[in-house]
């Protein structure tokens, strides 16, 4: 048990649901399944045993925030993992708060999974991310002086010297008061508009002969947080507060008499009638009416005065039920300002991803290293510039003739979306399957349509009811008399910056069946065929479930006859009702099921009589896990060259599973096999530095031993970090996890 006196805030202030202490083994591999508890008064035919989706995805989100008082992590990754816990509550509230709230006041009364209505669901999710904002407060409040150890310090108006004063206020003439709209508010100039995640500061003034005031000043997106007002230290003053210091320019003649701030966060979900003629204008005209949502939530600085509180809520249209006080600072998501690349100290030991070795041993040639045999490269381990590479290589070669792509979410500036036009421009035949249904992602997503389009590339955009979500990119090429399909099949999205920390999975092959089965999917997206066959791949929503479906029950069948029945699985989400079912079943019958889970997972294991064979951990680290992978022992004891082993675009959601196309490919190439059940599944499953264990409760434990411990823990981001993958290595003889895991470091 770690001595944990150097966490902040102190252990007593860590939530109830999570907790790091002395809990099950992280190492999964290695140690035996958990001894089954019972839960008294459990159904296990009973809507209870889901756990509730939205608050399995809050305590995902507690996950994260416990990142920001892990010792283990240096400070400003700490101050970075606070910053994305908040960014990503803003955007559950935006979109699954908001569904929510709208399927409640209209009286919905439909019951979740777990049995739960829309309102009552609110009511829980209302309970838990008030906790977890005002743990956020908490941790911001033990980092900061931490901060101010190192230089970093964050100033309010009354720190700053003369010196200070005389500099900020030439610098906010220069670069903030042009682009400020302060605006009076009375009968002749009404609340003004503001935007989704917009921030402001309301004022009470005064003037000379007493007059009152009341008056808004919106602080645009477009300029920083954070005024740095020196450099060493490096002192930060917060746009508010530089602006309540010059109101003098602002509103000559007028006296400060109270303030407030505050932020609010719109519906952002989009309505798009099917039968739109112009799908891209109808998303257009979509976008519009998201920037003009109702408000879901509103956050005000603690002790607004009152005259000022009832004004901001009046004009909004908000409840006092969707008014969260804030004690503390406003906007924690933009605490991502301070994360200063001129500090390596406080950051993550510098990495730089590899470049394959059999990439290298042809020169760069992608095509000549894909032909050698298949490869899977791990990102961001292996860089994702060797996806680049293929289409740009692609582009460049008079012997490629077509190239077909989907894009669901990319880059603005995007080296796909480049090199599909130049391989349009150089007359190739290009398709692009643009999703513009990628939520948030619309408005790039018709920018880079627009681009592709004006290059002479053909662009399609699929299915109205469905989301595209596959992976998938095709270059036709001609060798000697005859025509070779590469295909690139991918877990993650084709994003150059979000690949350097999500860790996904790219296989690259000239599989003829694999190639022949993207050509179908891409046939379906845009003509709507549905393939007649498909030859070594099953997609939602057409196969892909009964597939899964009947894998897992041809498991429970081998361990009904005494056969070994294991299955491996690596998921962001799990809350498919008929997949849990399946999972369930499968383990009443005997078969050994670990599942490594990232995020919303509605599976309760270790129940006995109902998942006694289930366990589950969830990986919070370095880096975001992203991939899909799941295996089955097919009659042996995993791990096993016998395996069963699959790699896929979709989590195990409903949405995944029947409202998207998505992609389920079988791995036959042994090597390849072998990297992802030796090295990846068995290194995730044997992590523990970085491991939250699923209780059959609901929290999640881990343990964070003392500081001589913690060092022999076998972290399995470090273990890919230092070691290279089998199949890009060109060698299936490398040492892989099983063996070094034995000796951790």
């Amino acid at each position: 048990m770690t001595d944990l006196s150097a966490r902040l805030p102190s252990d007593q202030d860590a939530p109830a649901r999570q907790k790091e202490r002395t809990g099950p083994s992280a190492d999964f591999l290695n140690a035996p399944f958990p001894a089954p508890v019972v839960l008294d008064g459990l159904d296990p035919a009973g809507p209870e045993r889901f756990f509730n989706r939205e608050l399995s995805w809050l305590a995902f989100n507690w996950r994260v925030l416990e990142e920001a008082v892990n010792p283990r992590v240096p400070l400003l990754e700490r101050v970075r993992f606070l910053s994305i816990s908040a960014t990503n509550l803003d955007e559950f509230y935006t979109v699954r708060v908001a569904g929510l709230r709208e399927l409640a006041r209209a009286g919905n009364t439909t019951q979740s999974d777990d049995g739960k209505t829309p309102a009552e669901q609110l009511v829980l999710i209302d309970e838990d991310a008030r906790r977890l904002m005002e743990y956020q407060q908490q941790v911001w409040a033990g980092l900061r002086p931490l901060l101010a150890q190192e230089g970093i310090v964050i100033l309010s108006r009354h720190d700053l010297t003369e010196e200070d004063r005389a500099w900020l206020q030439d610098w906010f003439l220069d670069n903030v008061f042009p682009v400020l709209s302060p605006l009076a508010i009375d009968p002749a100039h009404p609340f003004p508009f503001i935007p989704n995640a917009g921030f402001s500061l309301a004022l009470e003034l005064e003037d000379t002969r007493g007059r009152q005031l009341d008056a808004l000043v919106p602080i645009p997106s477009q300029i920083a947080r954070f005024v740095r007002v020196s450099k060493r230290p490096a002192r930060f003053l917060p746009m508010e507060e530089l602006i309540l210091a010059q109101l003098d320019s602002l509103f000559p003649g007028y006296k400060l008499q109270g303030s407030c701030t505050f932020s609010l966060l719109r519906d952002s979900d989009l309505e798009v009638e099917e039968e739109a003629e112009d799908l891209v204008r109808e998303f257009e005209v979509a976008l519009k009416r998201r920037r003009r949502g109702e408000v879901v939530r509103l956050k005000l600085s603690h002790g607004a005065p009152d005259d000022l509180r009832d004004l901001v809520m009046d004009k909004l249209h908000v409840d006092r039920n969707e008014v969260v006080d804030i004690s503390g600072i406003m906007g924690i998501s933009t605490l991502r300002e301070l994360i200063l690349d001129e500090r390596p100290d406080l950051l993550w030991p510098s990495f730089s991803p590899r470049v394959p070795e059999r990439v290298q041993d042809h020169d760069g040639d992608m095509f000549a290293a894909i032909r050698q045999k298949d490869m899977l490269l791990h990102h961001p381990y292996e860089t994702f510039d060797m996806v680049v590479r293929f289409l740009e290589q692609a582009a460049r070669d008079p012997d490629v003739l077509a190239i077909r792509q989907t894009l669901y979410r990319t880059s603005r500036d995007s080296p796909i979306v480049a090199a599909l036009c130049e391989a349009a421009d150089a007359g190739k035949s290009v398709t692009a399957l643009v999703e513009l249904k990628a939520r948030f992602d619309e408005a790039a997503n018709i920018r880079q349509s627009r681009r592709l389009e004006r290059s002479g590339a053909h662009v399609v955009y699929g299915f109205v009811n469905y989301k595209t979500h596959a992976k998938i990119s095709t270059v036709v090429r001609r060798e000697g008399d005859r025509l070779v399909t590469y295909t690139h099949w991918g877990t993650g999205n084709y994003h150059p910056i979000t690949a350097r920390i999500y860790t996904d999975l790219s296989l690259f092959t000239c599989d003829p069946a694999l190639g022949r089965d993207a050509a179908r999917v891409f046939n379906y997206v845009s003509g709507y065929a549905e393939p007649a066959v498909l030859e070594n791949l099953a997609i939602s929503p057409l196969s892909m479930k009964p597939r899964l479906l009947e894998m897992i029950a041809a498991e429970a069948e081998a361990a009904r006859a005494g056969r070994p029945a294991e299955i491996w699985a690596k998921m962001n989400s799990i809350i498919d009702a008929d997949v849990i079912d399946a999972l369930y079943a499968a383990s009443q019958a005997g078969v050994r099921i670990s599942l490594v889970v990232r995020g919303i997972c509605g599976i309760r294991p270790g129940i006995a009589g109902l998942s006694e064979n289930i366990r589950i951990k969830s990986v919070v680290g370095r880096f975001l896990e992203h991939s899909r992978i799941v295996c089955f022992g097919n009659g042996a004891a995993l791990p096993s060259e016998q395996a069963r082993v699959f790699i896929s675009s979709a989590d195990w959601m409903g949405r995944n599973l029947v409202r998207r196309v998505e992609t389920l490919i079988e791995i036959l190439n042994p090597t390849v096999k072998a990297q992802i059940v030796d090295q990846i599944m068995a290194a995730n499953l044997t992590d523990e530095a970085q491991s939250w264990i699923i209780q059959p409760d609901g929290p999640a434990l881990r343990s964070l031993p003392d500081a001589d411990a913690q060092s022999r823990l076998f972290n399995c981001h470090r273990f890919f970090m230092e070691n290279p993958s089998l199949s890009g290595r060109g060698s299936a003889g490398a040492h892989d996890v099983l063996e070094l895991t034995h000796t951790h470091d």
